[in-house]
């Protein structure tokens, strides 16, 4: 432990409203990632995320909403009659959160991922 931290520090995020970050979970994988139409892709974007926002991916860091809405129209287009479907509620800690997902073609049940 260093000299600054003790063990009656709080977490940052106690006390703090998080339902930002579990909307943008819920919403993200629909209506971003698994939006074909680009119109409504770049709405999405445009609301649920801040114009300098950071996708980290395997391809590479992407930075702003240029560059979300094109690797999610150019992921899109790779398997566009797939759909994204949650595994469950998001789980959120601190400033941050994760959602388990899976995607295969429509009607059928996605595998875990």
């Amino acid at each position: 432990m260093n000299q600054h931290a003790s063990k009656k520090s709080v977490p940052p995020s106690v006390g703090a409203d998080v339902s930002g970050i579990e909307t943008l979970l819920n919403r993200n994988l629909p209506e971003v990632f698994g939006e074909g139409d680009p119109a409504r892709r770049r709405a999405a974007i445009q609301e649920l995320y801040t114009e300098d926002c950071v996708l980290c991916v395997p391809p590479g860091t992407f930075v702003g909403h240029d560059a979300l809405d094109k690797f999610a129209g150019d992921l899109r287009a790779t398997h566009p009659h797939y759909v994204y479907t949650p595994h469950g509620a998001p789980q959120v800690l601190h400033n941050s959160g994760r959602l388990a997902w899976g995607s295969g073609p429509k009607g059928e049940t996605p595998p875990p991922t």
